[in-house]
């Protein structure tokens, strides 16, 4: 699986290709700022990419946007994007189009080495890896909770989704059936409003009514 990463701390850029060299990936390139990064996923086509939130010249928000400028022109371009901090704003933006593909980590994730490239395996493979921290923010309780007609379980299901995981590991992880998250799930879809004929993209629509419905005031011209 080839990668193509844009971060400028050297010694982050450094550590990571010599993580996912020992786990069997191989970087293709590692650049430093948005057009840097846009250039070398148009020469090298990459299987998945890892990008930071805030890249030179102001450190803002120059990493998310070349990351959507790359999904615009290359719209199957999964991307794992890393952040020192929980930034909702930007997680509701990376799901914004619906076709999965995309991580959101925070950049502690990384040394846990075993979650981070599971994490970048589901993100290559369309599916979408969100950091449990920003779960854990996002359920904060708030008057008149858009989401009231979950039940708790349901929420737990929703949350492990956010993050990426499979039905197996859903049941893993709350010690239920397969059965008992098929249905779970399919209640979820059900109170979202998600029709039973969206096919494969349902879980990654289901996510971003999540984030969308607990937080409706980010939009894409929102920033923290």
């Amino acid at each position: 699986m080839r990668i193509v990463i844009a971060e400028d701390n050297v010694l982050l850029s450094s550590g990571l290709e010599l993580l996912l060299a020992a786990k069997g990936f191989q970087v293709a390139a590692v650049t430093r700022d948005g057009p840097g990064f846009l250039a070398a996923v148009t020469e090298h086509r990459p299987d998945a990419t890892i990008v930071d939130v805030r890249l030179p010249p102001s450190f803002k928000d120059e990493g998310i946007r070349a990351a959507l400028q790359a999904r615009s022109l290359h719209p199957s371009l999964p991307v794992l994007v890393l952040s020192q901090y929980v930034e909702r704003a930007y997680a509701r933006e990376l799901l914004s189009d619906g076709r999965g593909g995309i991580g959101y980590l925070l950049k502690d994730r990384v040394g846990r080495v075993v979650e981070f490239t599971d994490a970048l395996r589901r993100v290559a493979a369309g599916g979408t890896a969100m950091d449990p921290e920003v779960i854990s923010q996002l359920l904060l309780g708030r008057d008149q909770d858009p989401l009231s007609d979950l039940t708790p379980r349901e929420h737990q299901v929703l949350a492990l989704m956010a993050e990426g995981h499979d039905n197996t590991t859903v049941a893993d992880r709350l010690a239920i059936t397969i059965n008992a998250v098929h249905k779970h799930i399919g209640n979820i879809f059900a109170k979202l409003g998600l029709s039973p004929t969206d096919s494969g993209h349902r879980r990654v629509q289901a996510v971003l009514a999540y984030l969308d419905r607990r937080h409706p005031q980010f939009d894409r011209r929102t920033r923290p």
